[in-house]
C-alpha cells in the first residue's frame, strides 16, 4: 500500500469529521480494497503529544474503510480526549500505521522479553477479559525496555504490570510500517525504527 495515500485518506477523513461531514466509500482510492489492521495516530504539532489513536489490530475491513473509520474515531470517539474541532485540524499531524495480521507468541513467558525487538513488534495482550495494544513505535516513543513494555503493555489492559507474566495471559506480535505527515498536510514520510 502507498503510504502517502493513506495518510492523505486519512486527513481527508479527520478534516470532514471535524467539520461534520463524511466521506464516501466512492472517495476510496483504488488499490484499498484488502483487508488489513491499521490504527490512526493524531498528534499534536509541532508538540508531538498524542491527540487521538483508534484502530483495527485484526483486518476485519478493507484497507480504505478501516483507514477512513480509524481515522474518525481517533478524532472524535477516543474516549482519553474530546473530539477534534475543525480549527484544530491545522495543528495537528495524522499518522498511519498498517499492521501485519497478529500472531500469538509462543514459547515460555520468560524468554519472551529477549524476544521483542522495540521499534519492530507491536503487542497484543488478552488476559482475564481484558485486552491491551500498544503500536511497534510506542516503546521507542517513550525509551522503554522489553521489560517495561510488557509491564506497559498490560497496565494499558487494565491489568497488574506483570500480567504478561501469567500462564493465561496470551501475547500476540504484530509489525507495522508507519507513515506519518511531517507537518499538518504537509510531506508524508515513512517513519523508520532506530532500532
Amino acid at each position: 500500500m502507498n503510504g502517502e495515500v493513506a495518510v492523505r485518506l486519512a486527513r481527508r477523513a479527520v478534516d470532514a469529521e471535524a467539520a461534520g461531514r463524511a466521506i464516501s466509500k466512492e472517495e476510496i482510492p483504488a488499490g484499498m480494497e484488502s483487508p488489513k489492521g491499521v490504527f490512526v495516530t493524531l498528534k499534536t504539532y509541532p508538540e508531538g503529544r498524542l491527540r487521538g489513536c483508534i484502530g483495527y489490530p485484526e483486518p476485519v475491513l478493507p484497507q480504505g474503510e478501516a483507514i477512513i473509520a480509524s481515522a474518525v474515531s481517533a478524532a472524535s470517539r477516543d474516549p482519553r480526549f474530546s473530539p477534534v474541532s475543525e480549527k484544530e485540524t491545522d495543528s495537528i499531524t495524522v499518522e498511519v500505521t498498517i499492521l501485519t495480521v497478529p500472531e500469538t507468541i509462543k514459547g515460555p513467558k520468560s524468554e519472551l522479553p529477549s524476544r521483542i525487538v522495540i521499534g519492530r513488534d507491536g503487542l497484543i495482550i488478552s488476559c482475564r477479559g481484558r485486552r491491551g495494544l500498544l503500536l511497534p513505535q510506542v516503546p521507542e516513543e517513550w525509551g522503554w525496555d522489553q521489560k517495561e513494555y510488557l509491564a506497559q503493555l498490560s497496565v494499558k489492559a487494565g491489568l497488574p504490570p506483570d500480567a504478561w507474566m501469567r500462564p493465561d495471559a496470551e501475547i500476540q506480535w504484530f509489525r507495522g510500517k508507519v507513515f506519518t505527515e511531517e507537518t499538518p498536510r504537509g510531506n508524508v514520510v515513512e517513519v523508520i525504527s532506530r532500532t
